[in-house]
């Protein structure tokens, strides 16, 4: 009986913000009109710009800069670009200092968070023109 007080103690211990993952509709209302920076292992990552409509545009913070769309398909929020129609979901969830992301798609892969004053903004260069 002590070892099961003690588990459920931990288990109280846990926000329940970490213990979930945010909806759709949640997911739109944190993010509605928003761009927010992402990083993984203390390194900026990307950044995402949340339009109206569930529509983004995302960047690996190279000037280069992807249309697309986002949805939630079985509790995950699945984002589809204008050169990759493939979906690409993850498990939002927030933590003390903002956004936590796990790929679903390789659930091995490092978590992204959101970054906070990492001093770099989302810059879009336009289309490349050939030669």
């Amino acid at each position: 009986m002590r070892h099961l007080a003690v588990i459920l103690w931990a288990f109280a211990a846990l926000p329940a913000a970490a213990q979930q993952s945010m909806s759709g509709a949640d997911f739109e209302a944190y993010t509605s009109g928003k761009t927010l920076f992402y990083g993984q292992s203390g390194q900026p990552y990307g950044a995402e710009v949340y339009h109206k409509n569930r529509r983004v545009q995302w960047s690996f913070l190279d000037g280069e800069c992807k249309e697309g769309t986002w949805y939630e398909d079985a509790g995950q929020i699945c984002f589809t670009y204008e050169e990759n129609p493939d979906p690409q979901c993850w498990t939002f969830r927030e933590g003390p200092t903002g956004l936590i992301a796990q790929f679903e798609n390789n659930p091995a892969a490092t978590e992204l968070y959101e970054a906070q004053d990492i001093d770099q903004e989302m810059l879009c260069l336009g289309p490349k023109v050939g030669v």
